[in-house]
């Protein structure tokens, strides 16, 4: 019973381990280290606050359906463990989705960008350190198919 338990506890610190993930721009991934990242200047032309969804990753029902399974096949004897544990692993599952959810959901700002040469860009980045505005000169900072918006120094 204690392995039982220690597997469900360590599920639902995965779970929530996994919930810490960013997509701040003042957070830089340990991959784009010491990488050469191409940067383009441009403008801001508007900022709108929008939030990006929680992910689903399956992480937070299956450790939400271990620890409800385990804590409902407790109860009773026999029969009823059986019939409890299906039901509180059902609900464990549904609640462990939904802490997954909301613990990934990230207040973001979509940012609408003109470039030099006359092109417009929309990104959508978490919110960081600093706040932009409609007419603040920034770089674009590229890396793959991500990109991240910061003031352009001065």
């Amino acid at each position: 019973m204690k392995r039982i338990l220690k597997t469900g506890l360590s599920l639902v610190i995965v779970a929530a381990l996994s919930a810490c993930a960013t997509s701040s721009p003042d957070v830089i991934q340990r991959g784009d280290a010491q990488r050469l990242l191409q940067v383009q200047d441009g403008v801001v032309l508007s900022v709108r606050p929008v939030v990006v969804d929680g992910s689903q990753s399956g992480v937070g029902a299956t450790a939400g359906g271990v620890v409800g399974g385990i804590a409902g096949a407790s109860v009773g004897g026999r029969r009823e463990g059986a019939i409890v544990g299906v039901l509180a692993a059902v609900a464990g599952a549904v609640a462990g989705n939904a802490v997954e959810r909301m613990g990934t959901r990230e207040d973001a700002v979509e940012l609408l960008v003109q470039l030099k040469g006359g092109e417009r860009r929309a990104i959508v980045q978490a919110k960081g350190s600093e706040v932009l505005n409609p007419g603040d000169a920034v770089i674009l900072v590229t890396t793959g198919s991500k990109v991240r918006v910061t003031r352009a120094p001065r």
